[in-house]
């Protein structure tokens, strides 16, 4: 019997959608609010204004899938449901950028760890970044909401085989870990979350907060990407959008024009500030795109006699953060342990190699784990992350340097890791990284890692997450956005995602993004009830 697909029994229903890859006109749409960008903290906001009686259109740049489409195959989900087609790197190319790109944002295909932004992180972008209104006490209650309206509790579950490593090696060496928090409600287990949710357990927003939206009366256009904001410097006047195919990859030559009351941007750490950029906003004080930060994030891979199954059961839901906060929030940087899923085209980039060595370790794949360290950036001096810029063609890309003070992370992280991958019974560990080899025992690991040059390339780098871009803060010298969301210089645009963070979190930000979204959501309402 099928799965129900009640995203599209709505658009039976009646729900408004534009689809822009079938404009055979250009378009003109008038509304209220504006939201460029469907994932965590666009749908959020988008539900609450049109829940406030405003007309809200729903800007996305990728396609609209629903649960019917979603098949759990990797060379479907990567080219159609991911920035780049899963090829998003940074500058240099060192570094693999992971973020969604369809209705539903990156909430669409992340792997469900939902935590609320560490109290410390918060205390220091008071303390540091000038940030009023976001304390731990502020936003106890919009987590505490967030949570029971997007099913977030503790995975009830016992752990896959694949998680259970980390919880095994903490335990033996008596480090911190805990279950993770995910948005799921009857979940079915399948360990798929990163290719969209065929059985819509995952309360992503295109099961949450769009439909709601779209019940209510809003709207939504897809495949169409927010080029440029046309603005006088003081107040944004329209936003030109272009018609993308049904690819999501080519112009088609339509355009589309907004006008709105008021915009929400919330494309995203890398998108949200090159929107600005390429509409030449207003930056007085050059803060535009700087500061962009990356949970810079390295892996290290252990071979074990029993069945692993890395590919089963709920990506994740064990972590530790023993090593996250020690030395203060200031001090050489700080990493969250986590696993990742190996499905297996991930995993065979992930693992590397080529030829008969590549095939080995895919033939190893059942009995392969990985671990993952999240680097925690941005918090000491030497931490100043990368910068947004864009291509030639108006793309954006990030540059983001490896500093000797996130090498000294990755070098801790890498030791750590191999410590609790041989505690939990590993035969080998082997660090991924061009010059590594497997090591049969934790002094052999050690050693290696200690010897290895970790350099751009060498090193392999990932993150699925980017924080930053549109910092907030109340000193416009030193921010894009006011502790309101609110832009400095562009009297009716706000900023609502993850680029607003001066640093990055230190966890999974999706929770973060949502709360902190739906606390700016309600003053912005308010401003704009008493603004009608």
């Amino acid at each position: 019997m099928p799965v129900p697909d009640p995203f599209r029994q709505g658009l039976e229903s009646g729900w408004i959608t534009h689809d822009a890859s079938r404009l055979e006109h250009d378009l003109t749409l008038e509304t209220d609010v504006a939201v460029i960008g469907s994932g965590a903290g666009g749908a959020t906001s988008a539900q609450m204004l049109s829940t406030a009686g405003l007309k809200v259109l729903l800007i996305e740049e990728g396609p609209l899938k629903t649960s019917s489409d979603f098949h759990l195959l990797e060379n479907e989900a990567y080219a159609s449901l991911y920035q780049e087609g899963l090829g998003r790197m940074s500058k240099d190319g060192a570094i693999t950028i992971l973020q969604g790109r369809a209705v539903g944002g990156t909430t669409l295909v992340n792997w469900t760890s939902s935590f609320r932004t560490p109290p410390q992180t918060l205390a220091h972008w008071a303390a540091a970044h000038n940030v009023s209104g976001l304390g731990e006490e502020q936003m106890r209650p919009w987590f505490e909401r967030i949570e029971q309206e997007l099913g977030i509790t503790p995975w009830a579950l016992p752990p896959n085989a694949n998680n259970d490593v980390l919880r095994r090696g903490c335990e033996q060496l008596g480090y911190r870990w805990a279950v993770i928090p995910r948005n799921v409600r009857g979940c079915w287990n399948l360990g798929y979350c990163g290719m969209g949710c065929p059985v819509n357990a995952k309360q992503s927003m295109l099961v949450t907060r769009i439909p709601a939206t779209l019940e209510q009366g809003g709207e939504l256009l897809y495949l169409a990407r927010a080029e440029r904001f046309e603005h006088n410097g003081e107040r944004v006047q329209g936003l030109s959008c272009q018609a993308l195919d049904s690819q999501g990859i080519h112009a088609t030559g339509r355009q589309v024009r907004v006008r709105a009351r008021h915009y929400i941007l919330a494309g995203g750490g890398i998108n949200s500030p090159a929107l600005l950029l390429r509409s030449d906003a207003p930056d007085p004080h050059c803060r535009l795109g700087k500061r962009t930060f990356l949970h810079l994030v390295n892996f290290s891979a252990a071979r074990f006699n029993d069945r692993i199954d890395p590919y089963y059961g709920a990506p994740q839901s064990i972590y530790s953060d023993h090593f996250q906060w020690q030395g203060g929030s200031d001090g050489p940087v700080g990493y969250k342990l986590e696993v990742p899923p190996l499905h297996p085209a991930l995993a065979s980039t992930l693992l590397g190699g080529h030829g008969h060595e590549n095939a080995r370790r895919m033939a190893e794949l059942p009995h392969t784990h990985v671990m993952l360290a999240l680097l925690r950036d941005g918090f000491h001096p030497q931490s100043q992350g990368g910068a947004v810029e864009l291509r030639g063609d108006g793309s954006p890309v990030l540059d983001y340097p490896v500093t000797d003070y996130l090498r000294d992370g990755l070098r801790r992280a890498y030791r750590s890791m191999a410590q609790i991958q041989f505690a939990a019974g590993a035969t080998q560990v082997t660090p991924l990284h061009s010059d590594a080899s497997a090591a049969s025992s934790l002094e052999q690991a050690l050693a290696m890692i200690d010897k290895l040059r970790l350099e751009p390339f060498r090193t392999r780098l990932g993150s699925a997450h980017v924080m930053g871009g549109c910092a907030l803060g109340d000193d416009p010298s030193q921010a894009v956005c006011d502790s309101l969301g609110r832009h400095h210089q562009l009297e009716n645009l706000s900023v609502h995602d993850g680029s607003l963070f001066p640093t990055s979190i230190g966890a999974n930000p999706q929770l973060s993004v949502y709360a902190i979204s739906a606390r700016l959501t309600e003053a912005l309402v308010a401003r704009l009830a008493h603004s009608a």
